[in-house]
């Protein structure tokens, strides 16, 4: 993160700004909106401008000089001389006095968003200074995706903090009962309605329906292959709930991240012959934590329910009588043949799919090897590397065809994913040669020739 985004309270405080073009005329009105005073230091400036200044700013009609800048709460250079600019900001920081250079980042101490204003509610978009067009232009989903009602909601909520602190003493009960009206009742449909009265009796009834009972419960969410944009809205919804994270290997940063800022994240481990914490731990843990009134997300690589043991994990909160929810999650083989471009299934190669562990115990893989001999079936191994070898030659003395097409995909769905093609009886001397990491995944199967032809994601090498 480049920079800390604050809100900084401008209401009835100097703010100095130097320049009097357009340009400056742009920052005035946004200073204006947030209630600065505005002294502007320029030659000339525009005729709205000096409307903006009203009653309260000044228009000092001289150039920069060094000027005394003590009791200014903030200070923008808006000049089209950057020796100017340059000097404004140096004159500002020597005296630790906030400073933005318009359109030029190294200058500055602090840098203006792009702003969606549903005041009280304010939501700011920063590309740090490096693309303010495209932080414009996610300004603009955001504005579509909240219209301006969610100042009404914003505004509604807000006025009735008090009277909850008032009667809800525990910091987390209150969250937890801010969750449940905006997210499990109609009021904010209600306020967007303009339905103040009904929104009113909604958030009555909360208040004199509520226990105060801290129920706790288990969200077991299937993460995804890797790439963060592949989680579903429910798993982000879920995840943003949750007070405690478990989440292990095959759990990127970038999805952890997702969690609340003050929810507690425990690393889980889970790697081949190595376990930060074991199975039986770990259910363990989900089973205490939400007997503690906790609301815990599982975080689980792919898919829950495929290879995932999700079923494991949830037998004992079923007993216990703990409430659940499960996630489904894109799992490993769907966004590794995507991103790889090798269709599982295609009218001329595979009719059908098989999805098979490769997890070794004591160095063998206790498979029936005949069972996957078919020609038109693509087989996909998770958790295969280690096993490559007993795999293959496996296959091969079951009676496949050696020159079946065969790949390992490193990394999926992430920018340092990697698509190793071979045959089932190079393989192993490919692996050897690139030395991929986990996590990987095999495919096998004719499907993997159109590698080449629909491999469409950057990451990719052939």
């Amino acid at each position: 993160m480049d920079y800390l985004p604050i809100c900084l309270k401008l209401q009835g405080h100097k703010v100095l700004l130097v320049g009097g073009g357009i340009v400056a005329t742009r920052k005035a009105r946004l200073l204006h909106r947030a209630g600065a005073v505005l002294d502007v230091l320029a030659p000339n400036i525009t005729e709205e401008l000096a409307e903006l200044l009203g009653e309260g700013g000044n228009h000092y009609s001289t150039v920069w000089a060094n000027q005394p800048l003590q009791g200014y709460r903030a200070i923008i250079a808006a000049t089209p001389d950057r020796a100017v600019n340059r000097e404004v900001s140096e004159a500002a920081q020597r005296q630790h006095i906030p400073v933005n250079v318009v359109d030029d980042p190294d200058l500055c101490s602090f840098i203006i968003p792009a702003i969606v204003d549903r005041t009280p509610l304010v939501m700011a978009i920063s590309s740090s200074g490096s693309s303010p067009v495209l932080a414009r232009r996610v300004r603009s989903d955001i504005e579509s995706r909240y219209p301006e009602g969610y100042a009404d909601v914003a505004r509604f909520l807000g006025e009735r903090r008090e009277q909850l602190a008032n009667v809800v003493t525990e910091e987390r009960e209150r969250r937890l009962f801010w969750e449940h009206l905006i997210d499990e009742t109609e009021l904010v449909p209600a306020l967007l309605a303009q339905q103040t009265a009904r929104a009113q009796a909604l958030f009555d009834a909360a208040l004199a329906n509520r226990d105060g009972t801290q129920r706790g419960a288990v969200y077991l969410i299937g993460a995804g292959p890797g790439d963060p944009d592949l989680m579903t809205f429910k798993a982000l919804r879920l995840l943003q709930r949750a007070d405690v994270v478990l989440y292990d290997r095959l759990v990127g940063p970038g999805i952890v991240e997702m969690a609340r800022r003050d929810a507690e994240k425990m690393y889980v481990g889970k790697q081949r012959a190595e376990h930060a914490m074991p199975q039986s731990e770990i259910n363990a843990t989900l089973l205490s934590l939400a007997q503690q009134g906790k609301r815990v997300a599982r975080l689980k690589g792919g898919d829950p329910f495929i290879f995932g043991r999700g079923g494991e994990e949830i037998e004992g909160l079923m007993a216990a009588g703990v409430e659940f929810e499960v996630v489904p999650g894109i799992t490993a083989a769907s966004g590794a043949a995507c991103y790889g471009g090798i269709p599982l299934t295609h009218r001329d190669y595979a009719q059908s799919v098989r999805f098979i562990t490769g997890h070794t115990r004591n160095y063998t893989l206790d498979l029936t090897w005949a069972d996957y001999l078919n020609p038109s079936e693509t087989l996909v191994f998770y958790m295969g590397l280690a096993g490559l070898s007993i795999i293959a030659q496996s296959l091969i003395g079951a009676g496949r065809d050696p020159e079946t097409p065969t790949a390992v995909v490193e990394k999926a769905t992430l920018p340092q994913q990697r698509v190793l093609a071979a045959t089932l009886a190079t393989i192993e001397e490919r692996v050897a040669q690139e030395q991929p990491q986990a996590p990987t995944l095999l495919i096998i199967g004719d499907v993997v020739r159109l590698h080449p032809t629909l491999g469409w994601y950057d990451g990719v090498s052939a």
